[in-house]
């Protein structure tokens, strides 16, 4: 099964310095058929003003990926990190029993990101964050693990619950497979061009809900950049 979730059809809000889209329901966007994807709490796709970001504020118990698309977003937490993840580099937070952090934009442009939530397998553990460079080069042509709970996934920043988080680049006219479990549940975006998934297409920003699928192959039809995340 693909369902296909078109930009358009998205929650949206615009404060000025966010300009924020949300494929889940979150904040003033509740949409009942839009609570989750297995353990995929949140996904938004935020334009951040140059200069601006979210003041000091907390979390707990969730795992908070952010994958940079453009731009760069700055962290500081109430653990001391402090760290700069810029285009294509991917950061993550476990909140745990509770974290306290900003996001800044400190460039001269806007900031776009995928910022990703998803429910951990255990509350109550110790916060921690962490953040990795993921040159988009390397992940030409074949999906790449960037974040994941999942053994055997290594080479990854690691989170807190049974789910991956991938990426890829794709040149147009190139397919590249991703393997899964037909029983879990695998949401896919592109984050820029336009791609086909069986015989669905979808334009850059999409979001392609999809289950019962062992192999999905994602064809690009224009140069893509994609994010995936799959969980139970």
């Amino acid at each position: 099964m693909i369902e296909k979730r078109p930009f358009a059809s998205l929650g949206h809000a615009n404060h000025g310095w966010l300009d924020a889209t949300h494929h889940f329901s979150f904040a003033s966007y509740q949409e009942a058929e839009r609570m989750n994807w297995g353990r995929l709490r949140v996904w938004n796709d935020d334009a951040i003003a140059p200069h601006s970001g979210f003041p000091p504020h907390s979390h707990r118990d969730m795992e908070i990926i952010t994958y940079v698309r453009e731009g760069a977003i700055s962290h500081e937490d109430s653990l001391g990190n402090k760290g700069r993840t810029g285009a294509g580099d991917v950061q993550v937070m476990s909140a745990g029993t509770g974290i306290q952090h900003s996001e800044w934009n400190h460039e001269d442009v806007t900031t776009r990101l995928f910022q990703i939530w998803i429910i951990p397998d255990r509350a109550g553990e110790a916060p921690g964050w962490g953040a990795r460079e993921f040159p988009r080069a390397e992940r030409s042509g074949s999906f790449v693990t960037l974040a994941s709970g999942i053994a055997g996934d290594d080479d990854a920043l690691p989170i807190r619950v049974d789910a991956r988080v991938a990426g890829a680049t794709i040149r147009a006219g190139e397919t590249v497979r991703y393997t899964a479990d037909p029983g879990r549940h695998v949401y896919l975006v592109p984050a820029r061009g336009r791609i086909r998934v069986g015989d669905v297409e979808a334009d850059a920003r999409d979001g392609l809900a999809i289950t019962n699928l062992a192999a999905i192959d994602v064809t690009a039809l224009d140069d893509s950049e994609v994010v995936l995340v799959d969980s139970q």
